[in-house]
């Protein structure tokens, strides 16, 4: 029988998960810092160290509302001071306290010249001219030593470290509105295959909605980076290479189906054409047909990958390959969501020969696990029932009830 000179010779030997893995990140390197809003860098990678201008807090304060005093003076319970001032948060001292004399003080005003004490306000009376202290205070109770959380000079964050939202109130209590940050990742994600319509549409015979695209995009933005969405190119060289030219402005490009070896199946040979293309078949279930390679732009090579069609292979393959890719070019270095062991409560069969990744309900509390239920490449809903991926090695031909297997968390980020 003829064949199309288009169609995907099939592979003369698989790559392992690991192998392939491996060949990804080689490949990948991060991008370059950007001056960044603070708080437009939530997610992002410090690029530079952060370092402290100046010491925080810059004076002493007091930790809660109350009575500034000598500790000397409130060694016991039953003491009555004399109050000679009050202290709001903002204003200065107007004097110092001297034995026997109180100064009411709030939550983050500075402390008077002489105490070095802070009575809560619920162990005393609350009294405005004298105050009786009902609770014997330790000395140095509730008062915020000047450096204590930040020394000038020091480096506060390191360059590398993933900004969460504890990270950005830290570089804004050192002043820093904006700061260096590895710049995030764009990626172009284009659906391909004569069978997608829009998901507005009504799909015709032999017509489906085009998924994919969108739980790509998703998956994209979850991992941190900014998706462009560049629709479905059909089943034809021509159209494919139209959409991979258009893909190239991206920093990485993200394609589902037309990566098998049926006549209609362009990924291999056009991006062949128009780079290179490195690998394309894994020993792995679901998403054996997985492409990975480089498109030539005018601003140097861009990586591609060419997931399967399958939505379950679409999205696993992209959870297993992509989203490491995407977090080192992102400047992480933590690039592999946690693993577990735990106890499979139902049987799951394999083929003998690939590394399968069942989907999986974890209950961390019993150190269970469980399938999702039927484990077909198309059933999409098992990764919306899932909490983790059960890893299942390539020479076992099922995992029986009661077996200790390997888990993915993938309800958990790499940084755990």
């Amino acid at each position: 029988m003829p064949r199309s000179p288009s169609a995907a010779r099939a592979a003369a030997s698989l790559l392992t998960v690991d192998e392939a893995l491996a060949r990804v990140l080689a490949r990948i390197r991060p991008l370059e810092p950007v001056e960044t809003q603070l708080l437009d860098a939530l997610g992002g990678v410090l690029a530079e160290d952060a370092v402290a201008g100046a010491d925080v807090p810059a004076f002493r304060n007091s930790a809660m509302d109350g009575y500034a005093v000598r500790g000397t003076d409130v060694r016991r319970a039953g003491v009555r001071l004399r109050v000679v001032g009050s202290i709001a948060a903002g204003a200065m001292p107007a004097g110092a306290v001297s034995a026997g004399e109180a100064v009411r003080i709030m939550t983050g005003a500075p402390m008077p010249e002489g105490a070095d004490t802070v009575v809560r306000v619920e162990d005393t009376d609350n009294g405005t001219d004298t105050v009786l202290v009902e609770r014997a205070t330790p000395t140095g109770a509730a008062v915020r030593q000047a450096g204590e959380d930040l020394r000038r000079g020091e480096t506060v964050i390191p360059a590398g470290t993933p900004l969460r939202p504890a990270e950005i109130g830290v570089l804004a209590s050192i002043g820093r509105a904006s700061v260096r940050a590895v710049r995030r990742p764009n990626v172009a994600v284009l659906s391909t295959g004569d069978e997608l319509v829009e998901i507005a549409e009504e799909p015709g015979p032999g017509r489906i909605r085009d998924a994919n695209r969108y739980s790509l995009s998703a998956a994209v933005r979850a991992a941190g980076c900014a998706a462009f969405e560049l629709g479905i190119a059909r089943d034809e060289a021509s159209d494919l290479r139209h959409a991979l030219g258009n893909a190239a402005f991206g920093d990485l490009v993200v394609t589902s189906g037309g990566v098998s070896v049926g006549d209609h199946d362009h990924v291999k040979p056009v991006v062949d054409a128009m780079g290179s293309m490195d690998f394309w078949s894994i020993a792995i279930r679901p998403g054996r047909p997985l492409a990975f390679g480089e498109l030539r732009t005018k601003r140097g090579t861009v990586p591609i990958f060419g997931l399967p069609g399958n939505p379950v292979s679409a999205l696993l393959t992209f959870e297993l390959f992509v989203r490491p890719a995407l977090l080192r070019m992102a400047g992480h270095t933590k690039l592999h969501r946690p693993r577990a062991r735990a106890t499979l409560l139902d049987r799951v069969d394999k083929p003998k020969g690939l590394r399968m990744f069942a989907r999986g309900v974890h209950d961390a509390d019993a150190g269970t696990v469980r399938s999702t239920g039927p484990q077909g490449s198309g059933i999409l809903r098992s990764m919306s029932l899932a909490n983790c991926l059960i890893d299942l090695p390539e020479d076992a031909t099922a995992a029986e009830t009661g077996a200790t297997v390997a888990i993915v968390r993938t309800d958990l980020p790499e940084d755990h």
